[in-house]
């Protein structure tokens, strides 16, 4: 097993020495934690560092996680992310303990939307099937058809074989994956609070301060920043463009901790780094990761009743 102070090899290039002397503590305490609770940490690609390369056992976006959710090997598991994943990892594991390190972790996408909501646009948009973004409770889930991702919203939309579909929460998403296939999509209002951030003015200001930038922007940016960017993506398939094409200068327009977490693979690349932080995604930290594993908090639970809906929305997602 890895000691923390080799774990800082991987690191070393975004996480000063200094900075990770306050962090060794922590990560020999949660390698320890997870050995002898049987336990596993799921790390969103937003995490910092420290948590992605150092105590993470499973990385991935949301599609990675829930779908390697399922083959959990764990008594526990530790979601490092916001609390919808977190649900999600419940719904797919849902006799093992799954713990949120702070019960805040939210998202702005989240909280946009409810079942009532949904509702109504039943009644507005009768026969229509409801795609719900898995950035959404467990009760939302519960009341749709379906479940996307970003990196799979496409997929899913044509996968249903119908002319029109309801995609929510998330209105950029929704309008970007419209111009792709010939579906009509009908949107919600829904914005992620990072994402919508972003500019087609900021996109031209990069190009012109960093000539021969690529620049590779996440669907939940608006429209016109997408038609700007060179290419758009989940954070899965943003990495695998790096992977694969080595550009030499790099901007990825989503949350911070992504290009921290890229760069570690690639130092020959030079990543320009105009990104927004999550301050949801930031509330997870090694202090209460350990606090999770030490007193098995916070734990997820979901009713019987909306678990049962939710789940087959995630499962038809997977299956697609």
């Amino acid at each position: 097993m890895l000691s923390a102070s080799s774990l800082y090899e991987r690191v070393s290039r975004v996480v000063p020495k200094a900075e990770w002397l306050t962090f060794e503590d922590d990560v020999e305490a949660i390698i320890d934690l997870k050995r002898r609770r049987n336990a596993v940490v799921l790390a969103h690609n937003y995490q910092t560092p420290e948590i992605f390369h150092c105590v993470a056992d499973i990385v991935g976006d949301s599609l990675a996680l829930a779908r390697k959710a399922v083959e959990v090997d764990a008594e526990v598991i530790v979601l490092a992310g916001v609390h919808f994943m977190a649900e999600t990892a419940k719904l797919l594991n849902p006799a093992k303990t799954v713990l949120i390190p702070d019960m805040r972790a939210g998202c702005s996408l989240a909280d946009s939307i409810t079942p009532d909501d949904i509702a109504l646009l039943r009644q507005a948009h009768p026969g229509v099937p409801v795609i719900t973004y898995v950035n959404t409770s467990a009760a939302v889930k519960a009341a749709s058809d379906i479940c996307c991702t970003s990196g799979n919203a496409k997929q899913v939309v044509e996968s249903l074989g119908v002319p029109r579909v309801l995609m929510i929460p998330d209105e950029y998403l929704a309008r970007n994956v419209a111009r792709e296939t010939e579906v009509e999509v009908i949107a919600w209002h829904g914005h992620c609070e990072v994402h919508e951030l972003f500019t087609a003015e900021d996109v031209r200001q990069l190009r012109e301060n960093y000539p021969g930038v690529t620049i590779l922007a996440h669907p939940e940016c608006p429209p016109d920043v997408v038609a700007e960017a060179d290419f758009a993506g989940s954070t899965a398939v943003m990495s695998d463009y790096v992977a694969t094409k080595r550009p030499a200068r790099v901007v990825l327009l989503t949350e911070c901790s992504m290009s921290d977490n890229v760069a570690v693979h690639y130092p020959d690349i030079e990543f320009v780094r105009p990104c927004n932080l999550c301050p949801h995604m930031k509330r997870i930290s090694l202090s209460n990761i350990r606090t999770a594993l030490e007193e098995n908090r916070h734990e997820v639970t979901i009713d019987p009743a909306i678990a049962v809906a939710a789940r087959r929305a995630v499962e038809r997602m997977l299956a697609v």
